[in-house]
């Protein structure tokens, strides 16, 4: 077979794939174009990514020591109603590391906690644990 009938041969079914193919990518491309933004549509719950969310830490009122968290933002996963969910602002969110009762402490790895507004659920945070140092207290 030459080359011009392998292009020529069923040339009304390889444009008809071609165009196929090209809507097909389209519509993928269009509907993953915002991929922190995901609605499911059985229940109509959506979930949506907010990136550089900051870990803020917990501690005693009288314990004024500077503890390091490592990493200082994590990206926080939630779900809830569309409407409620597109409102929502990344200060809304709270990311919590609990150090109270912690003397001292190097490469101690701590779950954070996520609080969020009523209606909103928490779904997930990368990474889940932060690295904290934790000084020794000053004895006056």
């Amino acid at each position: 077979m030459t080359l011009r009938k392998i292009v020529t041969r069923d040339l009304g079914w390889k444009i008809f794939s071609l165009v196929l193919a090209t809507a097909i990518w389209l519509t993928v491309n269009v509907l993953s174009a915002d991929a922190s933004k995901r609605v499911n549509p059985l229940n109509g719950v959506m979930t949506r990514t907010f990136e550089n969310v900051p870990v803020f830490v917990v501690s005693a009122a009288a314990d004024v020591r500077e503890f390091r968290v490592n990493p200082r933002v994590v990206q926080v996963s939630v779900s809830g109603q569309p409407e409620t969910v597109n409102a929502l602002e990344t200060k809304q969110l709270h990311v919590l590391v609990d150090l109270t009762g912690i003397n001292a402490a190097v490469d101690l790895m701590k779950r954070v906690d996520v609080s969020t507004p009523p209606g909103i659920t928490f779904v997930s945070a990368l990474p889940a644990e932060v690295d904290i140092a934790v000084p020794p207290k000053k004895n006056n």
